[in-house]
């Protein structure tokens, strides 16, 4: 028989790219904030039927799941982590584009404007 360790926190499978850690940071020391994480969730919407959220949040939902990436906690919930299991979310910082960036295994399409996927 096994017992399971009630103090266990159960992780995610995304991953954060030391650019994103970095300027996720960067952003809640900016707002002098220590007691806020990042949230990754996902919602229907979107052209494409579903939508990514990313998000600081300083609530904790019955069922999420937690990673850290060098002090910089990130949660998904429950429903949302079967849709970015394996995701890599990067910074990008380019003349063309500056922002976070999601590239997910999982999806299996997206509209032409990237804000959703299906």
């Amino acid at each position: 028989m096994t017992v399971e360790n009630p103090t266990k926190t159960e992780e995610h499978g995304v991953e954060l790219s030391d650019a994103a850690s970095s300027k996720a940071k960067a952003l809640l020391d900016q707002e002098g904030r220590d007691d806020m994480h990042l949230r990754i969730a996902v919602q229907p919407g979107g052209c494409a039927g579903l939508r990514y959220q990313l998000f600081f949040d300083d609530r904790s939902l019955d069922g999420d799941l937690f990673r850290d990436f060098g002090g910089l906690k990130v949660a998904v919930d429950r429903m949302s982590a079967p849709y970015v299991q394996g995701a890599t979310i990067d910074f990008v910082d380019t003349i063309d584009k500056q922002g976070f960036t999601i590239d997910n295994p999982n999806a299996t399409g997206s509209c032409a404007c990237g804000d959703s996927f299906n």
